[in-house]
């Protein structure tokens, strides 16, 4: 049982920065894998990026390799998304998502079983 808190989204340039966090509490584990998703108006929600907690294996999808990193602070319980060289199609409502006992990381939303809030993040040209 984990709960997840998504901070960090907001208004950004094209081209511009932000640096998503996702603190999680309660009870994690260290097979949990953590992943970022993310739903634009009309779409289903899409897989951004995740990372094994014990190992800090990655994923990405190709849409933001090279422009994003994902990452993680064991001490904190805190998983980062580093957003760089936003474009307009990354506008979104970003989401955390845990799921544990996994050897890989999950490409789709239904695999996750904990997901958080939500943090709007908004890139205008």
């Amino acid at each position: 049982q984990v709960q997840l808190v998504e901070s960090g989204g907001g208004l950004v340039q094209v081209g511009g920065s932000l640096r998503l966090s996702c603190a999680a509490s309660g009870r994690t584990f260290s097979s949990y894998a953590m992943g970022w998703f993310r739903q634009a108006p009309g779409k289903e929600r899409e897989f951004v990026a995740g990372i094994m907690w014990n190992s800090g294996h990655t994923a990405y999808a190709d849409s933001v390799k090279g422009r994003f990193t994902i990452s993680r602070d064991n001490g904190k319980n805190t998983v980062y998304l580093q957003m760089n060289s936003l474009k307009p199609e990354d506008t979104a409502i970003y989401y955390c998502a845990a799921d544990n006992l996994r050897l890989g990381i999950p490409l789709t939303s239904d695999k996750y079983d904990y997901w958080g809030q939500g943090t709007h993040v908004t890139v205008s040209s």
